[in-house]
């Protein structure tokens, strides 16, 4: 028989999922499945709000009520950071997916948070124009999921972060409120810059609902290029030679693993005749290095390390850019030493993704003797994929003294720990 207390919990939840439906509409509410489950987290309920007032207007309910509110966009990166200390609510941005105004005269773009990135650049090639942005799965990847996990590519060494590209954002707060803040202002947050702190926040201050974007032409022409090293000190060599010329390269990266030779691969776009001189310059600096032309699908490198990935550690790399081969050696070694298996891409700005495989135990080993010396050299290594059976694990590392500020932010916005809670740096 049920007890007083718990049907008192069962009276309770409906009368919440009936609000939720007054606001969003009955066929906007629904049970969560298993497939919704985020990490070993199961939510009650799934919302998905039809415009950013719908959206506001269930993040203040689920404050009031103390629901956990896990944000959702194409649902791409459910393993990224900590595993949430609780979650009941998964409000969803599918329905938030148009692109609202393209002033293609003044490289903008204004898209809401669920419009998926494939679709906002199909929408902008009929101008001619780009967000010059290469995350992951962007045919799956929303806006708004993006800019929460600061998810860029090998192109951000041309045209800069998402924190560059980003000139204005709609966010709403646990509290209800829609606040902005940059181009296309309706309401400002005196004192805070929010698209900058929007990015990289894993949804733990605010939800995104809007954003509005720096745009760039398309290139006419885009051609690839390759060369394999004999060895990641060479290919080290490489990036500087590269980095250093007059070379008007967009995107640069070394793939390495095991013990096969690394590669070091360029991108150009511009023009047909100006594209030929630079491949001449390119072989020019890098011989004697044979230089070839390579196809478009060397920069999915860093997707494809998560084909299969289900007893793989997937890790995040930040280094300085002069110490990219000295990182790629550390991880040699210490792969070597526990046996298992590697494989790296890091772009020319120092930015890295690494891919381990083994067994549970020895990938924890190998994982924490990496962190450590990564963090020594004044890098980090970040969860991003763990299989089962890997040991917990803070999924940031070690965030020095900036954890007190971030919780102290996260404090200001989300008072409850509302959104997120515990998946960003240090359990905030």
């Amino acid at each position: 028989m049920e007890t007083s207390a718990s049907l008192k919990a069962i009276g309770a939840a409906s009368a919440i999922e009936e609000k939720l439906r007054e606001i969003v509409g009955a066929a906007s509410v629904r049970a969560a499945s298993l497939a919704d489950a985020i990490s070993d987290q199961h939510a009650r309920i799934v919302v998905e709000p039809g415009s950013d007032q719908e959206l506001a207007s269930v993040l203040r309910l689920a404050n009031e009520v103390g629901l956990a509110v896990i944000p959702r966009g194409g649902g791409t990166k459910p393993d990224w950071g900590n595993t949430p200390t609780r979650a009941d609510l998964i409000l969803s941005t599918a329905r938030l997916a148009k692109v609202i105004e393209h002033v293609w005269a003044d490289l903008t773009v204004t898209v809401e948070a669920g419009c998926t990135l494939q679709r906002l650049q199909d929408a902008l090639s009929q101008h001619g124009q780009r967000l010059a942005l290469d995350p992951l799965w962007p045919e799956r990847a929303t806006v708004g999921g993006v800019l929460s996990t600061n998810d860029s590519g090998a192109l951000r060494l041309r045209f800069g972060s998402l924190r560059d590209l980003i000139i204005g954002v709609t966010i709403a707060l646990p509290d209800g409120t829609l606040a902005s803040s940059g181009g296309k202002v309706v309401k400002n947050v005196a004192g805070y810059d929010l698209p900058k702190l929007m990015t990289g926040a894993l949804g733990t201050l605010g939800v995104i609902t809007r954003a509005v974007f720096r745009l760039h032409p398309l290139p006419k022409i885009a051609q690839s290029f390759s060369a394999r090293m004999s060895n990641l000190e060479t290919a080290q060599r490489a990036l500087h030679s590269v980095q250093n010329s007059k070379l008007a390269h967009a995107a640069m990266q070394v793939r390495a693993a095991g013990d096969v030779p690394p590669e070091v691969d360029v991108l150009f776009e511009g023009t047909k005749a100006g594209l030929a001189a630079q491949a001449t310059h390119l072989k020019k600096s890098l011989d004697p290095v044979v230089v070839a032309e390579a196809p478009a699908s060397v920069w999915s490198a860093r997707q494809e390390l998560w084909f299969t990935s289900d007893s793989a550690v997937i890790a995040k790399i930040s280094l300085l850019p002069a110490s990219i081969a000295n990182g790629m050696e550390t991880v040699r070694r210490v792969a070597d030493h526990h046996k298992i298996r590697w494989k790296a891409v890091a772009e020319a700005t120092g930015i890295g993704w690494l891919r381990l495989d083994g067994s549970p135990h020895y990938l924890h080993v190998a994982f924490r003797e990496l962190r450590t010396e990564f963090e020594s050299r004044g890098g980090s290594l970040a969860v991003l994929h763990r299989p089962a059976g890997f040991a917990p694990l803070e999924a940031w590392g070690n965030a020095g003294d900036a954890l007190p500020l971030m919780r102290a932010v996260k404090r200001q916005f989300d008072s409850k720990s509302t959104l997120n809670p515990g998946r960003f740096v240090g359990g905030i």
